[in-house]
């Protein structure tokens, strides 16, 4: 049985909080305290406001010029996150937020948690339906270059074919009989 110790960073987090507020407070004073959390709160939205604009635009830039968008996806994703910490009230919070800005920080992340994140088709639009398209395999995933370590199998419809008996509903396509009597 693995154990995980989010859930106890979770329960402890307010508590954690408080201790940062009544040590801040000591050392500050109470109102420079409230007006660094309301600080940091309006800090907060601004970056997601910004943000996620910015976002937005990096990613139509890059459908236009058929870049691939995982690094301003991945990036405005973590500025977003930022944002909302930043947001919360709570010293811990902050710390962790501001981090988040940092470039170099969102690369360690990155590095840290990008392998395992596989995505295996694109979303493109194409005439008038939109999501994935038959034989479209045009997505990105993070291999870094690395062959034979990806979990994604590439089948042709030639290569695909059903073994087993055929008489099962599932496999056979509906007719008169399937439907229901008035």
């Amino acid at each position: 049985m693995r154990f995980s110790f989010l859930p106890i960073v979770i329960l402890m987090m307010p508590i954690l909080e408080i201790a940062g507020f009544i040590i801040v407070g000591k050392a500050i004073g109470l109102w420079l305290t409230l007006a660094l959390v309301l600080f940091t709160s309006f800090l907060g939205l601004l970056i997601l406001r910004l943000g996620g604009i910015g976002m937005v635009r990096n990613l139509q830039a890059a459908g236009r010029t058929g870049a691939q968008p995982a690094d301003e996806l991945v990036n405005g994703a973590m500025r977003v996150v930022a944002g909302i910490l930043l947001f919360i009230p709570g010293f811990i919070t902050d710390i962790l937020g501001l981090l988040l800005l940092s470039k170099t920080v969102r690369r360690f992340f990155w590095k840290a948690f990008g392998p395992r994140v596989v995505v295996a088709g694109s979303f493109r639009r194409s005439g008038s339906q939109s999501g994935p398209q038959p034989g479209d395999f045009s997505g990105f995933r993070n291999d870094q270059g690395k062959s034979g370590n990806s979990k994604v199998v590439d089948l042709d419809e030639e290569e695909f074919h059903r073994e087993g008996p055929t008489d099962s509903p599932w496999s056979r396509k509906p007719d008169d009989r399937d439907l229901p009597k008035p």
